[in-house]
């Protein structure tokens, strides 16, 4: 029989975003394959969903982020003590292999079930990281892009992160470089598997490109049968260099050619990005916000001329990869994520300067059989990353990975891209006696709380445990 596998993530939104695209896609080939599968997520109230067979979505009621209130955070107070929801959840579902994807706040359970510090779970799970994103570019984008932040960062994941779980998934050799750089030095060496992230190569189309289309889309921004349409989709964050699209589009006005920018999508930078748009290049940027209908995003993809990625630090980027499969040419940095499908022979690869970007997006426009080429290998690379072969690749591993951590041996099923090394004796030692103090301190914290207040805190109405209740006795 199938493993059953549990994942939980903080980078949850109903509207958007590439992780839940990732886990929607991923629950969606669980069900095709008659596989069972538990997804946890925050949400604005407890709430469980019905997915599949064997398939479930809980919601746990979370407040929103601190740095981003379009995201919400599950903290440790939700899993760190006997009856706490996200227990409760693993006491009902007995998941077989348990996959977080969270560096901050639900990291800190794969510890707790690693070393069967929870008391009323009577079962070890193989514990699973996913790697979507890097903390030092996070902790850079929202923190401190200092020396001391970038120290910081490493000691985390060296000593917090990295041990943690029993082996890590990375959706790019980017985001693998950073678990690589601290993967010397540990008690249990680690595996690291590196798959990338998909596209609905069905659903984004160049067929859906149509002079009609085309010409409602021109209306609808005041442009002309020869301005050229430049776009991006994504979060209005941060960490995503927006302010490049801006640059690039005022350094494009000069050549004397028209040149309209499209963002669809919705972020707290949205607001300082509109008054730099209207101050440097008004009348040339247009904001849709999110746009909720997929068969009119599709459109708008197909029916624009380029698409301009501007984050030199994307993880792995879903949005230049549905470009591409939409028959768009694609300007984009010439590293980070984007480099694990956008290349030379597909895209236009640029330094994240203005200049480059403006030099890129002229060369792109250029008609001719290099760009026509660089098209047809665009989609042809999107085709390999249809999500229906990346959801069954994942699946695929997590039963290889949970065989391997069962039968403590390597297989040839799926070899990982590199093992962390064995730590030396003497720091063996310091580490392990480092973990059993941790370990002892937290289970005398966790009896001592729950003889003082375990019978008042089980008093409190839950409804999460009514609704697995209710699901009990269906």
């Amino acid at each position: 029989m199938a493993i059953k596998t549990l994942h939980l993530t903080n980078y949850w939104h109903e509207r958007s975003g590439g992780i839940s695209t990732f886990y929607r896609h991923l629950m969606e080939a669980a069900v095709r394959q008659e596989r069972r599968m538990v997804l946890v997520v925050p949400g604005a109230q407890d709430e469980v969903r019905e997915a599949g067979p064997g398939c479930r979505i809980y919601q746990v009621s979370a407040p929103p982020s601190p740095l981003n209130h379009e995201y919400r955070t599950i903290y440790p107070r939700e899993f760190l003590l006997p009856g706490s929801k996200v227990q409760q959840i693993l006491a009902y579902e007995r998941p077989d292999l348990v996959e977080i994807c969270d560096k901050y706040t639900l990291i800190h359970l794969a510890p707790i079930l690693r070393l069967r510090m929870a008391r009323e779970l009577d079962f070890r799970p193989t514990l699973t990281g996913l790697t979507c994103e890097r903390m030092d570019e996070n902790f850079a984008a929202y923190i401190s892009s200092s020396r001391w932040g970038r120290q910081f960062s490493r000691f985390y994941m060296r000593h917090v992160y990295f041990p943690a779980f029993d082996h890590h998934i990375a959706v790019s050799e980017n985001t693998a470089a950073e678990l690589k750089a601290v993967a010397n030095g540990h008690v249990s060496p680690r595996g690291v598997w590196m798959l990338p992230m998909g596209v609905d190569i069905n659903h984004f189309s160049p067929e859906r490109r149509s002079t009609e289309s085309r010409r409602k889309l021109l209306q609808r921004l005041g442009g002309l049968r020869d301005t050229v349409l430049l776009l991006y989709v994504g979060r209005l964050a941060p960490e995503k260099n927006l302010e490049l699209l801006i640059a690039t589009v005022e350094k494009l006005g000069k050549t004397g050619q028209d040149f309209r920018m499209v963002i669809a999508g919705e972020g707290g930078a949205r607001q300082a990005l509109e008054r730099l748009a209207q101050e440097k290049v008004p009348g040339k940027i247009f904001f849709l916000g999110h746009v909720s209908d997929r068969q009119e995003l599709a459109d708008i993809y197909a029916n624009c001329d380029l698409f301009v990625h501007p984050n030199p630090t994307e993880p792995f980027g879903i949005a230049p990869l549905e470009a591409m499969a939409s028959g768009l040419s694609l300007v984009a940095p010439d590293r980070g994520g984007v480099t694990s499908y956008a290349n030379s022979g597909n895209a236009y690869l640029a330094p994240p300067t203005a200049e480059a970007f403006a030099d890129a997006i002229l060369t792109a426009c250029e008609q001719g059989p290099t760009r026509e080429a660089k098209v047809r290998a665009a989609r042809k690379a999107a085709e390999g990353l249809s999500w229906p072969q990346v959801a069954a690749s994942f699946l695929r591993l997590y039963e290889a990975i949970h065989e391997l951590h069962m039968r403590k041996e390597q297989l040839h099923l799926a070899s990982p891209a590199f093992v962390s090394s064995r730590a030396s004796s003497t720091r063996a030692t310091v580490l392990n006696t480092v973990s059993k103090l941790a370990q002892k301190a937290f289970l005398a914290y966790q009896w001592g709380h729950c003889c003082v207040s375990d019978p008042m805190r089980r008093a409190r109405p839950n409804q999460l445990r009514t609704k697995l209740e209710e699901i009990q006795t269906r």
